[in-house]
């Protein structure tokens, strides 16, 4: 299995970033809004880390997991799965569900492709 190092750069400072966000941002715009958008693309990087050739639709399959994510989030997963007292897994899987944060995956979503676009045509890794 060969290793995009450029990805998991990528993914590292992503992941860096959501860290940060979650322990120590307590606003109404990044921590909400810009942890959701970046969240996308850090799934992604992970993913193109050690995937070898491109999916042709994997910013679709991410987001169609968000919304599954999310969509349980509304069923309250969390409360079902009794997850309520172990602070890492109901802070990843998430207790609450937006609609707002459908429309943030959504532009995660749109900035990956629109980033496929521009690296098949311009970059060559």
């Amino acid at each position: 299995m060969k290793i995009n190092k450029r990805y998991l750069i990528i993914f590292f400072i992503l992941l860096i970033i959501e860290i940060i966000i979650a322990l120590f941002v307590r606003d109404k715009i990044i921590r909400p809004y810009v942890g959701d958008i970046l969240v996308v693309i850090l799934i992604y990087t992970l993913i193109r880390t050690f995937a070898k050739k491109t999916i042709k639709f994997l910013p679709i399959y991410i987001f169609i997991f968000a919304l599954t994510v999310e969509l349980l989030q509304y069923f309250n997963i969390v409360e079902v799965l009794n997850l309520q007292s172990n602070k890492v897994l109901s802070t990843i899987i998430g207790t609450t569900f937006d609609v707002k944060d459908i429309l943030c995956y959504f532009i995660g979503t749109v900035i990956i492709i629109i980033w496929e676009k521009f690296e098949r045509n311009y970059i060559t890794w």
